[in-house]
């Protein structure tokens, strides 16, 4: 089964929390991956999204050079909600 794989990036405002990471994280344009396969038997296309993973900065390791972590799609959509809104109302 082959993967499709979509490059993006999304950008934050303001400093952010992941819940599958414990540091803050600061705001900036981050790289967002998405893979997905296809769904197979259907009579059109379709895709199912196997992973979304956020490259985030370094955490202070020796040669480490970014930290690659997975992400919950509504998790990281109600984030980048909550972001707009806050720059919309001048938090």
């Amino acid at each position: 089964m082959s993967t499709r794989t979509t490059l993006t990036s999304v950008t934050f405002n303001r400093p952010f929390r992941l819940s599958a990471v414990d540091e803050l994280q600061p705001a900036g344009t981050y790289r967002l991956v998405t893979e997905e396969e296809p769904i197979e038997g259907l009579s059109f296309g379709a895709y199912l999204r196997t992973a979304t993973m956020l490259h985030l900065p370094a955490a202070p390791a020796p040669g480490q050079t970014r930290q690659v972590v997975p992400v919950d799609p509504d998790e990281l959509a109600a984030l980048l909600a909550a972001d707009k809104d806050e720059v919309a109302l001048g938090v």
